[in-house]
């Protein structure tokens, strides 16, 4: 199968004057799940990411969770968009969305974040879930910058948010209070997302990274 590879190509710059602009809360939801993202991916290739999950808490759940998500589409007219975990050769449906809403790869993110900091830290998913939720509709900035991708510079745009900010139970989360969510995106990397991270006390408790790997193209 043919391979256009992007994994260990690129490098984020931010050395310099760093840009960041303010978002309303509104667009910075409509930036991180922007629409369209997939509509000009071909129907018989794959997106693929690579995760790399840390975790001090729950050391058997990072080597659980480390592996590759791919995204390939099924139905009738290929409406939909499949994502698969990929581990020493063991597949995992992770679900199935419409590929026409954009790419599924961000819920994947915050969904894994609630549910890793829930088995990491205990608490209430749903409580979790809601102040992740929260953090989507304020206003937030975004920083411009750029990356080397298979060897030409391109723009990049980043949205930093912080879901617990003030929240009263910072105490209570075994270092999880300062989780910091990540996200670079790219009209030049196949699929819209660069890179998804989360960091707990500075990734010493808690890291995961979702990054664009490649695009496998139609056999």
């Amino acid at each position: 199968m043919l391979k256009f590879l992007t994994g260990g190509l690129f490098t984020l710059f931010m050395a310099g004057a760093v840009l960041a602009t303010p978002l309303e809360g509104e667009a910075t939801y409509d930036m991180l799940f922007r629409n369209g993202t997939l509509d000009q991916i071909d129907r018989g290739a794959q997106l693929v990411y690579a995760r790399k999950v840390t975790n001090s808490l729950k050391p058997e759940a990072a080597d659980r969770d480390t592996g590759d998500i791919a995204l390939s589409f099924r139905g009738e007219k290929s409406e939909m968009a499949l994502l698969e975990f990929r581990q020493d050769g063991k597949y995992r449906k992770l679900g199935t969305f419409p590929a026409s809403v954009g790419n599924p790869m961000i819920m994947y993110f915050y969904e894994t974040i609630v549910r890793d900091m829930a088995e990491a830290a205990g608490g209430s998913p749903f409580y979790i879930r809601n102040r992740v939720k929260e953090a989507l509709i304020q206003e937030s900035d975004v920083v411009v910058g750029e990356a080397m991708v298979n060897g030409r510079m391109v723009a990049t745009q980043t949205v930093r948010l912080y879901p617990f900010d003030g929240d009263p139970n910072i105490d209570r989360m075994k270092g999880f209070g300062d989780l910091e969510l990540r996200v670079t995106m790219s009209d030049e990397v196949p699929g819209w997302y660069m890179s998804l991270i989360a960091e707990a006390s500075g990734g010493e408790v808690y890291r995961s990274e979702l990054r664009f790997d490649r695009l496998d193209a139609p056999q």
